[in-house]
């Protein structure tokens, strides 16, 4: 059955999250009518450059930085009311407009409290067994309880969900059940129950519903069946642009497992998250830097524990845009990135941080993995205890001295940086529409990027 001829279109990260998605959709918003983000929550961020101005978004869509779209937080996301108030607040005294152009899930659940508690205690708690009976330490995560607020969604009778915010008397009655058992929870996880600077403050059921009863109130002009919403929209002829959140690479069910996040963050969560059939998706825009980085544990075959990368990490400012904290880099894994663009249906590729490259005489790209007996794949493994026993394959490609903010077209790029991406095209069999060579809009180029890939 032939795909649909669809206007619309989803952005999504092909590595370990941070590729500069926030940017591309920025680029994108404009032929799009309705911007929609699909899954996670707090513990992801994109970063906006718009002229001098910088922007860091953690739940609402990037779209809310241009003027006539609506911005859809879709019921895949899971919400810190708390948090998604402040970023409305600031984002409204710097003179960004939110106000009916920001539409929040009805059904989007809720991160409360105890779920940033009961992250915080896990990770202490695996730090502290790391080595012991096959325990391999902490996730890494952000400890803004996004896996314990996925946890209870899918426990559902200790779920919170955005619309039961906007009744107190419902809200409270489910808080009278959850918060018995999150101290129970809580104390087995080794938490210290008190007022203390370092412990955990009891969990009282109505001053829970009152604080957060509050947050429904002054999100209610927001808060609607955002289901609907979306399919009167497209009926209504306009075109929609789905924004993931996080990548592929940890994706609960597709990614390096267990040291993934709690949401299916590649394409495939797009119709679970949003509730738009995935046949209507007319386009995929893979976004991936020019080399690799990821945050928290777990596996990297490429990582550089040297003076190379902290070059790259320093060029390419590669600090966490939620959490500050700095990311481990490494050279483009190029059996990575084919792997997503299997698995999200890529039809194109935008390759973000070129510049970042500039001044290496030689540039290392992975195209296969050496397994412990010596035998090479060329298949990603998603699996985080298989994966540590892979080294890179490396094929070294010429680098290039000159600096790439100033080219406008990628024929101006030279020649060692235009055959970098021509060597990704080939390997991925996925044309690279977009290339980013600086933090600003116009520092994109999109014209000239259109070489034929072919199977490698």
């Amino acid at each position: 059955m032939p795909q649909l001829s669809t206007p619309h279109a989803a952005v999504v990260g092909l590595q370990w999250g941070d590729e500069g998605k926030g940017k591309i959709v920025d680029l994108l918003t404009a032929r799009y009518d309705c911007i929609v983000r699909y899954n996670g929550g707090a513990n992801a961020g994109h970063t906006v450059q718009v002229g001098t101005e910088r922007y860091a978004l953690h739940l609402i869509p990037s779209g809310i930085l241009s003027k006539g779209k609506i911005n859809v937080v879709g019921n895949g996301v899971v919400v810190d009311p708390e948090k998604i108030l402040e970023e409305i607040d600031g984002l409204r005294k710097r003179g960004v407009e939110v106000g009916s152009n920001l539409r929040i899930s009805d059904r989007a659940h809720v991160v409360m409290p105890y779920h940033k508690d009961q992250d915080a205690a896990l990770e202490d708690l695996l730090a502290k067994r790391a080595g012991t009976a096959g325990n391999g330490g902490s996730i890494g995560t952000t400890r803004r309880g996004i896996g314990p607020a996925y946890a209870d969604k899918i426990r559902r009778s200790t779920a919170i969900r955005m619309g039961d915010l906007l009744n107190r008397e419902v809200l409270e009655r489910k808080l009278d059940t959850i918060c018995s058992m999150r101290m129970a929870e809580l104390e087995a996880l080794g938490a210290t129950i008190g007022t203390g600077a370092n412990e955990v403050r009891p969990l009282v059921p109505s001053e829970l519903a009152t604080r957060f009863a509050a947050a429904g109130e002054k999100l209610r002009p927001h808060i609607t069946d955002t289901v609907y919403l979306l399919h009167d929209e497209m009926r209504a002829g306009r075109s929609v642009l789905f924004e993931g959140a996080n990548a592929c690479l940890l994706d609960i069910d597709h990614g390096t497992f267990p040291f993934v996040t709690s949401s299916n963050c590649s394409t495939l969560g797009i119709p679970s998250g949003s509730g738009v059939p995935g046949r209507q998706i007319g386009k995929v825009y893979g976004i991936m830097k020019a080399y690799s980085t990821r945050v928290g544990g777990g596996p990297f075959v490429t990582e550089l524990l040297d003076a190379t990368g902290d070059r790259i990490r320093k060029r390419g400012r590669e600090y966490g845009t939620t959490t500050g904290r700095a990311r481990r880099c490494g050279w483009l894994d190029l059996v990575a990135v084919r792997y997503s663009t299997m698995v999200c249906g890529a039809d194109a590729i935008a390759c973000t941080l070129l510049d970042v490259l500039s001044g290496f005489d030689e540039l290392n790209v992975c195209v296969g993995y050496r397994r412990a007996d010596g035998t090479i794949t060329d298949r990603f493994v998603p699996d985080a205890e298989r994966m540590t026993e892979f080294t890179p394959v490396y094929e070294t490609l010429p680098g290039w001295s000159r600096e790439l903010t100033d080219c406008h077209e990628r024929s101006d790029l030279p020649i060692e940086a235009q055959q970098y991406l021509t060597f990704i095209e080939q390997y991925t069999a996925t044309p690279i529409e977009l290339v980013s060579v600086g933090p600003e809009r116009n520092q994109t180029l999109e014209s000239a990027c259109r070489a034929t890939a072919g199977a490698r």
